[in-house]
């Protein structure tokens, strides 16, 4: 009878003492790093939030104190409406100066601000040539009101028409909306808006 031989066993290795401090240094130091890059990123987030919130508070006080109309045709184009692009703004009067070669007086406007075609469809019709369509700088200061104080505002804008042929009667002019050209305008409104005509 044959003595079976058990299989040999692997020895058991403990670790020393300096290799659990080993690990457990290792361990700590990963915990450390992961945590420390979880402060970083939470830290990143929270400068990038009020990095944009302040982006946004400086676009808004940008817009806040900012002056743009727009043109709103109205009646067919005999005139075009004029409102502020902020709400907080308040028209309060304006004083609108066209080319001399147009018109060489100012029209003034209170509390109704406009663009009207009889202002300038004369002028139009004698020097807009052959073109059926063009754009017409305008000189306008403009008073309003925001945030309780009085402001003003010194721009050109261009004014869009056309010129509709008549026969047995005048051309009929329509006003067809407003942009902005220039803004913080010095000096002579009037004189601007005839060099921007005369350039066109």
């Amino acid at each position: 009878m044959t003595e079976e031989t058990s299989p040999k066993r692997l020895p058991i290795r403990w670790l020393t003492l300096a290799e659990i401090v080993a690990v457990a240094a290792l361990v700590i130091t990963g915990l450390s790093f992961w945590d420390s890059h979880r402060e970083r990123v939470r830290e990143d987030r929270e400068r990038a939030a009020a990095a944009s919130e302040r982006q946004a508070q400086a676009q808004a006080a940008a817009r806040k104190m900012t002056f743009v109309m727009t043109g709103q045709r109205e009646d067919g184009g005999a005139r075009v409406r004029l409102t502020s692009v902020n709400e907080g703004q308040v028209i309060q009067t304006q004083t609108v100066w066209f080319p001399a070669a147009l018109r060489s007086d100012s029209v003034e406007t209170t509390g109704n601000p406009r663009l009207e075609a009889g202002w300038i469809e004369g002028g139009l019709r004698k020097h807009a040539g052959k073109a059926q369509t063009g754009r017409v700088p305008v000189g306008v200061l403009t008073v309003f009101i925001e945030d309780g104080q009085t402001k003003t505002d010194r721009a050109i804008y261009q004014l869009g028409y056309s010129i509709h042929r008549r026969t047995l009667r005048a051309d009929k002019v329509e006003l067809e909306g407003l942009s902005l050209a220039q803004r913080g305008v010095s000096g002579d409104l009037q004189a601007a808006a005839g060099n921007l005509w005369s350039a066109r």
